[in-house]
């Protein structure tokens, strides 16, 4: 497969918008329904979600073929990390706390095979165990995105050269981290956080990458805003939010015929 044939890596390649969402829930029930709502892709957070490895093998099976591209947001910058997600069928993956471009670097290093990277071959669900291993080895170093995080203060300090790195195809903000190292944690829309975003999103620009944001609580306006802001690659709510917020709805529905 090459980037051509990764939809989602051409668009980040070509600053496009696409439009993702995000799973929480380590579930393949999850990853069908969501995958039917016509998301362009989906990550599977393995940092902060109760989902494992093994989790994210069948929530990538559920996607199925010509599903959504399935992302793997990984625990940390580890290669044991990186290519476990992508053995088990990740075509993007998605970096947390990238604060330099040495870091960066690594990460390119872990999802790529050699000579580029140091990425391990092995027989694995991404070339149906040996059965296309010649023709993924050839393929995987185009196809698969690289999305690091810059969600600090020091990775944004260092935004340029970050989406300097070859092989980097696009940042994706963390507002919530960001507002932590700021020292107004939560409050995501203070003038210093908004700043620290817009230094990322130039940063994209200037590289000719995407930057990408996770819209948590969806609503038109908050989408809007992402996309005049500058952001191409959109994560759309998350599992465990449209849950709880369907489920807050019907309560309170319910209890208004109460009163």
């Amino acid at each position: 497969m090459s980037a051509s044939s990764n939809p989602v890596r051409s668009a980040l390649l070509e600053r496009r918008l696409t439009l993702g969402s995000w799973i929480q829930i380590g579930d393949p029930a999850i990853s069908e329904i969501l995958s039917s709502s016509g998301y362009e892709w989906i990550a599977a957070d393995l940092e902060h979600g109760d989902i494992s490895l093994e989790h994210f093998s069948n929530l990538a099976r559920a996607m199925g073929e010509g599903g959504p591209i399935p992302f793997a947001r990984v625990r940390q910058n580890d290669p044991a990390d990186i290519s476990g997600a992508l053995d088990r069928g990740a075509l993007g993956i998605i970096v947390p706390r990238i604060e330099s471009a040495e870091e960066a670097e690594a990460v390119v290093q872990a999802a790529r095979f050699p000579p580029v990277g140091r990425r391990g071959f092995g027989f694995a669900r991404m070339n149906r165990y040996g059965r296309d291993f010649d023709a993924y080895a050839a393929s995987a170093n185009d196809s698969v995105a690289v999305v690091v995080m810059i969600e600090t203060r020091d990775g944004v300090e260092n935004a340029d050269a970050i989406m300097a790195v070859d092989g980097v195809d696009g940042a994706f903000i963390g507002p919530y981290d960001i507002s932590g190292s700021y020292g107004v944690t939560g409050d995501t829309g203070a003038p210093v956080v908004r700043e620290a975003c817009a230094t990322v999103v130039a940063a994209c620009e200037r590289a000719k990458k995407s930057a990408g944001l996770h819209v948590v609580s969806v609503d038109e306006s908050s989408i809007r805003q992402a996309i005049d802001d500058g952001f191409t690659f959109v994560a759309l709510g998350i599992d465990t939010i449209f849950l709880r917020a369907a489920s807050d709805e019907a309560m309170r529905v319910a209890r208004s015929l109460q009163d």
